[in-house]
């Protein structure tokens, strides 16, 4: 049986990071739910026209359609061999329904939670930002531009994003606590292997490895 690997952890974590670093290193898909999301937006199809419809609203994505996009995704040939979830299941109701897709598919979930302090987040993400001109992003603690607050590309003065200031990154905190620590529980009872690793310190392909050496444990 091939492994779900299901990443969790608070915004600003490094989940998405860490989905794409592992998905090079164990050759498996990285199933993103906002690309796939953008993606069928992008593309005008009748999903993404739905999709589109709800968020012009300023409505969330109901499970049921998040859902039906996801059961789609994993019945794709290339995730036969397992695949990496990023960004899925955001609530207890998506995992009892996605426990299904995998067993039907033969796909074992397996849990990393990226534990991570919330004041370290705070300041990744305040450090945060990006260039009006050309869109290119950087961090003032881990990928400083070379010029002080002005973009390497076009010397054009950078910017901070409206929602990477501390109120906004805060009530996002907030919200990931009421609606997705509950998944904590949850897999720590119904997961094949649950692990949980510290976001803290370290390079992201640090962190990988750490990751990698638990999952080759068993």
């Amino acid at each position: 049986m091939s492994d779900a690997l299901i990443f969790l952890g608070p915004p600003g974590s490094g989940k998405g990071t860490q989905a794409v670093l592992l998905a090079e290193r164990l050759g498996i898909p990285h199933i993103s739910t906002g690309d796939i999301l953008r993606e069928q937006v992008a593309a005008g199809t009748e999903l993404g026209r739905r999709v589109q419809a709800i968020m012009s609203r300023g409505d969330l994505v109901p499970d049921e359609l998040v859902n039906e996009i996801m059961e789609q995704r994993l019945a794709q040939p290339d995730c036969a061999r397992g695949c990496i979830l990023d960004g899925y299941p955001r609530t207890t109701a998506q995992a009892e329904f996605l426990a299904g897709v995998l067993e039907q598919r033969g796909l074992r979930p397996v849990v990393v939670n990226l534990t991570v302090d919330y004041n370290v987040i705070v300041a990744r993400i305040t450090a945060r930002r990006q260039c009006p001109a050309c869109g290119a992003s950087y961090n003032l603690i881990t990928n400083p531009p070379r010029e002080d607050e002005r973009c390497d590309r076009d010397g054009t003065p950078l910017v901070t994003r409206a929602d990477d200031t501390e109120p906004v990154i805060r009530q996002r905190l907030e919200a990931y606590e009421r609606q997705t620590l509950p998944l904590l529980d949850y897999y720590r009872r119904k997961a094949a292997r649950f692990f949980e690793v510290s976001g803290d310190q370290g390079a992201p392909e640090e962190i990988a490895q750490r990751i990698l050496a638990l999952l080759r444990q068993a």
